[in-house]
């Protein structure tokens, strides 16, 4: 399709099997071994197969593996920052063969994929968790999930033969080549995506608007795989986007749609990897703002954006829309960053994820200064039991 982005390193990657294809591997499952995957492994399964982690066609070798460590690259040379991998233990990992399939199983034995193994390989946890999060402290959850896998890593290419179930989210989520027809049918050269793990707040809708000024279409892109246990869920989170978008949003120019991913919360190492996926769903643009990806005290706050700079913008291909702080200023009357408001820290009305956490669980409603009463109602119904 013209006037489209490419895809990361070229071709939009398909490996889900349908028809004949879908039914020999079904004939073949009883003859395989079977592994139960994570849900974050489950996750990279989906995002590979729909295209979204274009060019990875299956879970990665020892020499894509080692080249990300060294270089944030690929073998091949193209840009990639986070291992994707498929782990298990060494005692399990003697069940199978290379040049084999795998059934790739979910925690009830649902056969959801299947893996041609070409590769197993022990890797060393600490070097990754230094690279990749910036730190080996399991109280980093990313760290944490790391130091939890099993100790030797199975890579071939993959294919998904039955989606994971999303529940209520199935009627939102737009894979990378359905994205891409919709922004070509549309119209839309530019593209601007916006992803959070959190409820849209007036920071949120402050700077999207301000990227909408200029590119041709908004995709607000929240992540629904699996996120910290305190983290508001996804169904919630949605929700409040829909009801900002029915009356804050033209709705020509936006397109509301989850994102399959799990979390990582590597931060800038996730920042790229995040940008490289929107790209593949056809975007041109990707907001990155305060503490992109980020956990705790972990990252600096711009670490996100700064990353960027490590790569030719050609070799990423996404534009980084980067943006301040936002804020509502009491002085100002309105939503401003560092780089428009000339008032104190007294002036400005900022609330981080934790502390809106707590007031919602302590009965508290938000003050509109931080978030729409639209979805004010909407988090309050969910931790309060209340209509307000």
């Amino acid at each position: 399709m013209k006037n489209l982005i490419d895809p990361h390193g070229g071709k939009l990657v398909n490996r889900i099997y349908e028809g004949k294809a879908r039914d020999y591997l079904l004939d073949q499952l009883p003859t395989m071994e079977k592994l139960i995957v994570s849900e974050r492994e489950l996750s990279d399964l989906e995002m590979i197969s729909i295209g979204a982690f274009s060019p990875l066609e299956g879970f990665l070798g020892s020499a894509d593996y080692l080249s990300i460590l060294e270089s944030s690259r690929l073998h091949s040379g193209c840009p990639w920052t986070i291992p994707i991998t498929l782990a298990t233990t060494k005692e399990d990992e003697k069940r199978f063969v290379v040049d084999k399939d795998i059934a790739l199983c979910d925690k009830d034995g649902k056969t959801l994929g299947v893996l041609y193994l070409e590769e197993k390989y022990e890797y060393d946890k600490e070097r990754e968790a230094k690279i990749v999060y910036g730190t080996t402290d399991t109280a980093h959850p990313g760290v944490a999930a790391l130091y939890e896998k099993g100790d030797v890593l199975l890579a071939g290419k993959v294919a998904m033969i039955s989606r994971p179930d999303h529940g209520e989210l199935t009627d939102m989520l737009l894979d990378p080549r359905e994205t891409r027809l919709l922004f070509y049918y549309k119209g839309w050269r530019t593209v601007v995506a916006f992803q959070t793990r959190n409820p849209i707040h007036r920071a949120h809708e402050y700077i999207q608007k301000c990227a909408l000024e200029i590119v041709d279409g908004l995709l607000i892109h929240p992540l629904v795989g699996t996120t910290k246990q305190d983290d508001i869920s996804a169904g919630v989170r949605s929700e409040c986007y829909k009801v900002l978008l029915d009356k804050y949003y033209p709705e020509d120019r936006t397109v509301l749609s989850v994102f399959p991913a799990a979390m990582r919360y590597a931060g800038p190492k996730e920042a790229i990897l995040h940008a490289i996926a929107r790209k593949n769903y056809g975007c041109t643009h990707f907001i990155v703002g305060r503490d992109h990806a980020g956990v705790g005290d972990y990252y600096g706050t711009y670490d996100a954006q700064k990353i960027f700079d490590e790569f030719q913008p050609e070799e990423i291909g996404i534009t980084p829309l980067r943006f301040e702080h936002a804020f509502y200023c009491s002085e100002c009357g309105g939503m401003a960053t560092a780089k428009t408001c000339p008032h104190g820290k007294e002036s400005h009305v900022f609330l981080s994820g934790t502390k809106v956490r707590e007031m919602l669980a302590a009965g508290e409603t938000p003050p509109p200064e931080f978030t729409r009463p639209e979805v004010a109602n909407v988090l309050m119904k969910q931790y309060a039991g209340t209509e307000k």
